[in-house]
Parts: C-alpha cells; sequence; structure tokens
C-alpha cells in the first residue's frame, strides 16, 4: 500500500491497481484530493485501474466530483477502469443525482 494523501479526516491510499479513499471528503480538501490521484493517475503505467471509495462514510458531492475528475484523466490517458466501488451512502447520492450510469458504465458514457 501507497499513501498518495493523508489528513487528519481522509485519505488516498494506492493498493496494486486501486485508488482507495477513506474517510470525510470535504469542500476544504477536494482540490487536494483530486490532485493527488492526478498525479497519480498520470504517472502510473497501468492500463487499467479501480476506483474505492467504499470508505467515505457520508454521503458528499465533492467526492463524486474527485471520482469524475479523476475519471476524465483516464479518459484522457486511456486508463480502463474496471471497477468503481462507492459507500452506501455514495450511491444514494449518485442515484439521487441520476449519476449511475455514468458511475456503472465510465468507459461509454463519459465525455471529454
Amino acid at each position: 500500500m501507497t499513501v498518495l494523501y493523508s489528513h487528519t479526516d481522509v485519505s488516498i491510499n494506492v493498493e496494486s491497481t486501486t485508488l482507495k479513499v477513506v474517510g470525510d471528503v470535504n469542500v476544504a480538501l477536494a482540490a487536494d484530493l483530486a490532485a493527488s490521484g492526478v498525479k497519480w493517475l498520470k504517472s502510473t503505467d497501468l492500463d487499467a485501474v479501480m476506483f474505492d471509495f467504499s470508505g467515505v462514510d457520508k454521503a458528499s458531492s465533492v467526492a463524486i466530483s474527485v471520482l469524475f475528475e479523476w475519471l476524465r484523466i483516464c479518459q484522457l490517458r486511456a486508463i480502463t477502469v474496471d471497477a468503481i466501488d462507492l459507500s452506501e451512502p455514495l450511491k444514494r447520492l449518485a442515484s439521487l443525482a441520476e449519476l449511475n450510469e455514468l458511475i456503472e458504465h465510465p468507459a461509454t458514457t463519459l465525455a471529454v
């Protein structure tokens, strides 16, 4: 496991091919969280990754925004996203915002 970002409330780790977010994703940390993942995605030689937001216990549009920034970079770099794992609160938020299709099928629905 490699720690990409760590703050008292939230961390981002790389475990094999997975970017894993754990903690309370909030507006004050959004830019740093997104940038940490973007930096790693731009430097990796992997052609496929997974995103794990199952450790984010609060529904947060910020977490969804970070996810979409990472998806955008993956699309630009032709990195396949094999899976996106969201916590139950994030799944409910994504459903309310009608983002399920984008999250379930990012390779076919996300436009650059």
